[in-house]
């Protein structure tokens, strides 16, 4: 039997798993919500809520990738393979797998505009537009249908490149160079920003605590929305990654460092661009891709020394939004492999040459792609990944991979708190995204 690929590091597969959960809910939404929930009045709840999923469903998923060495149709099928299920497991474990793709495709349409603004931030077109009206003509153009076909491709084509070296030589080392960077990269633009007349309102509103905003259930509604999509909790990506390490790693440990490194990527960004936009006087109120890609580069064209800052913020995204690419591919490639018994290189080309003809056809459609996705798919992935280990798998099962790697057992507590907590709380934010028209 052939020797499945696995990462050759402890560092980088955490490095990976960081960059699994890093990417445009840290850059694009939470500095906004930041701003429009009382600043540290949000970022209380949001702290809550990232220790709790961080230390029960990150341990979850990572702990039941690595005890079945298999991507979520196969971990499923095992799961419920106790119970002889095993095709009905499979079949659910399909549900995340195709949500990992079909959000892998959305994103790969966003990871083209991105690397086409990062590359135009050095020829100079991304600061090309007058006024906040010429950016958001140039934006509407590109996010067109059939509108960024060839940045699209050549981002997707990066990703795949990088995919087809495999776990330890590709993801990895992907990871090791692009997360260190990216961090580094928002510093030096937190620096810079510290420095530019006029920040320091920023920073005081974002670390000011509004008792009536702590008070609004809106808070914490969309605190918990921000903290679990933000650690990537949906059954698949960090499952999958769990798959690839050794029974030698701590996991509980790992989770924990994976949450930390995600609230510092959100909080940098939101020490960026909060102060940013003080400096101009300007209030942050929407989010999203018209934050990046409208407001964001009218506001560098007004500051001095703003194409460097506009080089050194793009290529910090290019950087966070390709880690998360490649994981959100990475579990249906797995599948492919796993299910169809191909080899990793023809596996990637396939799912590859499929995302990349879906993926320029839903260009123009792409923003209700995105939310469909992510109201329904990805809470209910995680829920259902939850529901196989804790509930069908059992606490002995649970507990002895989850103790795997370590000196100590961890905490009794755990099993009961994923179970009747956090299993839960997977379900809730999947009816209040249906109530509410998505919290993530």
């Amino acid at each position: 039997m052939k020797k499945r690929d696995s990462f050759n590091s402890r560092w980088g597969f955490i490095l990976s798993c960081i960059g699994s959960a890093v990417g445009m809910g840290n850059i694009w939404m939470f500095p906004t919500r930041v701003s429009l929930y009382g600043g540290g009045s949000f970022i209380i709840p949001y702290l809550i809520f990232v220790v709790l999923i961080g230390s029960t469903g990150i341990i979850g998923e990572m702990s039941f990738g690595r005890a079945t060495k298999s991507g979520p149709v196969d971990a499923f099928g095992a799961a419920c393979e106790r119970k002889g299920r095993r095709k009905l497991g499979e079949a659910i474990g399909l549900i995340p797998v195709l949500g990992s793709l079909a959000m892998a495709i959305g994103y790969t349409v966003v990871m083209g505009w991105i690397l086409k603004y990062a590359v135009g931030s050095f020829t100079g077109s991304t600061l090309a537009a007058t006024d906040v009206d010429g950016y958001s003509a140039a934006f509407g153009s590109m996010a067109s249908a059939f509108g960024n076909n060839g940045w699209l491709l050549a981002a997707l084509m990066i990703a795949i490149l990088i995919l087809m070296l495999g776990v330890g030589k590709g993801i990895e080392k992907a990871n090791k160079v692009m997360m260190p960077a990216f961090f580094l990269l928002f510093v030096i633009l937190g620096i810079y920003v510290l420095f530019q007349p006029g920040a320091a309102d920023g920073y005081r509103y974002i670390f000011r605590v509004d008792p009536i905003a702590l008070k609004d259930p809106k808070t914490w509604i969309y605190a918990l929305g921000q903290a679990f999509f933000s650690l990537s909790i949906a059954g698949n990506g960090t499952l999958i990654y769990g798959s690839y390490l050794s029974d030698q790693e701590n996991i509980p440990a790992s989770a924990g460092r994976v949450a930390f490194f995600d609230t510092l990527a959100a909080m940098l960004a939101a020490l960026v661009i909060i102060p940013a936009m003080a400096t101009t006087k300007t209030q942050l109120n929407q989010g999203g891709p018209g934050l990046m890609f409208i407001f964001l580069p009218n506001l560098f064209s007004g500051m001095q020394g703003g194409t460097i800052v506009a080089i050194v913020f793009f290529v910090a995204v290019l950087f966070a939004g390709m880690t998360s690419l490649i994981n959100l591919y990475e579990a249906p490639i797995a599948t492919v492999q796993e299910k169809l018994g191909l080899s990793r290189i023809p596996a990637c080309a396939a799912v590859g040459v499929f995302s990349a003809v879906v993926s320029i056809c839903i260009q123009g459609i792409v923003s209700g792609w995105m939310d469909l996705l992510s109201i329904y798919i990805c809470p209910l992935g995680a829920g259902l990944a939850a529901i196989m280990f804790f509930w069908v798998c059992g606490r002995k099962y649970v507990e002895q991979q989850v103790n795997t790697g370590r000196k100590k057992p961890y905490t009794s507590k755990f099993y009961p708190l994923c179970k009747y907590v956090f299993c839960p709380i997977c379900f809730l934010v999947l009816v209040l995204g249906i109530v509410m028209g998505g919290i993530g």
